[in-house]
């Protein structure tokens, strides 16, 4: 199915670091790009959202650093907008004393933009006699407003926001795709998640990174079980990504936790399966459109935490390609997300790891459920008669139900 295909090519690509922090200094590149030379002065508003998953991150090559106007500030140092989310692969020791005596003045301004979408970033960057203004809106990378003195230069008023209704998404739609489509065109983006997000795990399994959930999992395991393993492997990659380490990762969704939930379990398991690379591209390509077709109904940033649904995905994606019957397949999601669900996003930062870690025991919980015909049934709780109903309710209540949660979180979260 092409409208797939082009789905994960859209939304499957590497990213330096959270994806917020760098969608911010992206937009500040940019900015700078357009007023063409450096400002002496750069203003940020930014949607709840965006605060929160910048707040408590570590952000890569700015040593050590976090904040907003760390993340704008080394963006419109480095420039380079062309990189987009890997705008801070190149950021030099030069760049990095320059950002420290820029965090100490008054360079940077920051403002709570409200009535915004979810995700919404504004830089405004000027000198004495000129202006520009970047707005990016909907998805990390998409640029909907450029102005240089007053002058608009783009305004796209297109709706990126996107629902299963675009390309017909369903489960079975999606498994059948994954089970026989032609996905030829798909192999490179999927073996670039393999090598990028396995990286970034081994990474984070060597070396002391956040709370080192990824090591913590696998203390004291002499011989560790799967379960234990696609656990540690994917919140050590988190461990790793939320501290600053200078490795990307493949996102899903827009997020590189949600990339690493749902693929480090499918790669583990496929390793000591000894799958084919087949099977392998397969289970991925399943498990990263199901993340993006749950993901359609709650939105790319939420109070709902995304690695929740991931996770969950994470683990069908397991039993995908263990070769198990699709009725085991979507019992293992409804029975994780209805057991999961409720886990709130409280920002980027180093807690990400053990809410991975969370989330794939529970799901795998759910996939034993499965196996011994044990899943929930109809009426408990949010398990409706099927597993896209299940799926449509979890997005309305995350969507809708959960806005009043996400500004009390935020709230909270600027008090300490």
């Amino acid at each position: 199915m092409k409208e797939y295909i082009s789905l994960i090519k859209k939304e499957l690509h590497p990213a330096f670091g959270c994806t917020e922090p760098i969608a911010l200094a992206y937009a500040a590149a940019k900015a700078v790009s357009v007023l063409g030379e450096f400002p002496r002065h750069m203003h940020a508003r930014c949607s709840a959202n965006i605060i929160k998953n910048v707040k408590s991150v570590t952000i890569p090559n700015a040593g050590g650093r976090k904040g907003l106007a760390c993340a704008a500030i080394l963006g419109a140092l480095v420039g380079q907008p062309e990189r987009e989310l890997e705008v801070l692969e190149v950021a030099t020791d030069e760049h990095r004393a320059r950002l420290n005596q820029l965090l100490n003045s008054d360079f940077c301004s920051l403002e709570l933009a409200e009535g915004v979408d979810n995700l919404f970033i504004e830089i405004t960057a000027e000198t004495d006699a000129h202006k520009a203004i970047v707005r990016i809106e909907q998805a990390h990378t998409h640029v909907t407003y450029i102005e240089l003195d007053g002058n608009i230069l783009v305004q796209d008023t297109t709706d990126y926001h996107y629902d299963s209704t675009h390309c017909s998404m369903t489960f079975q739609s999606i498994y059948d795709f994954a089970k026989n489509g032609d996905i030829t065109e798909v192999v490179p983006t999927i073996q670039q998640q393999i090598q990028y997000n396995t990286a970034i795990s081994e990474e984070g399994l060597r070396n002391s990174y956040g709370a080192n959930i990824g090591q913590l999992l696998l203390l004291d395991e002499k011989n560790p079980s799967m379960e234990i393993t696609c656990k540690a492997r994917a919140a050590a990659g988190s461990d790793a990504r939320m501290s600053g380490c200078p490795l990307p990762v493949v996102i899903c969704s827009g997020s590189g936790n949600q990339g690493l939930a749902v693929s480090m379990p499918i790669i583990t398991a496929a390793e000591m399966f000894k799958s084919t690379e087949e099977d392998l591209l397969r289970a991925l390509v399943f498990a990263n459109l199901l993340t993006l077709y749950i993901k359609m109904g709650i939105g790319k940033l939420s109070a709902y935490c995304g690695v929740i649904t991931a996770g969950t995905v994470g683990v069908a994606g397991v039993a995908f390609l263990k070769g198990e019957s699709q009725q085991i397949v979507e019992e293992t999601i409804t029975n994780g997300l209805v057991s999961l669900s409720g886990i709130v996003c409280d920002g980027a930062k180093p807690s990400c790891a053990g809410k991975i870690s969370i989330a794939i025991d529970g799901a795998f919980m759910g996939y034993k459920q499965a196996r011994l015909n044990k899943s929930y049934e109809k009426g408990d709780g949010l398990v409706c008669s099927s597993v896209d109903e299940t799926i449509r309710s979890i997005g309305i209540i995350a969507k809708e139900g959960m806005k009043e949660t996400d500004v009390v979180i935020l709230t909270e979260m600027l008090k300490h």
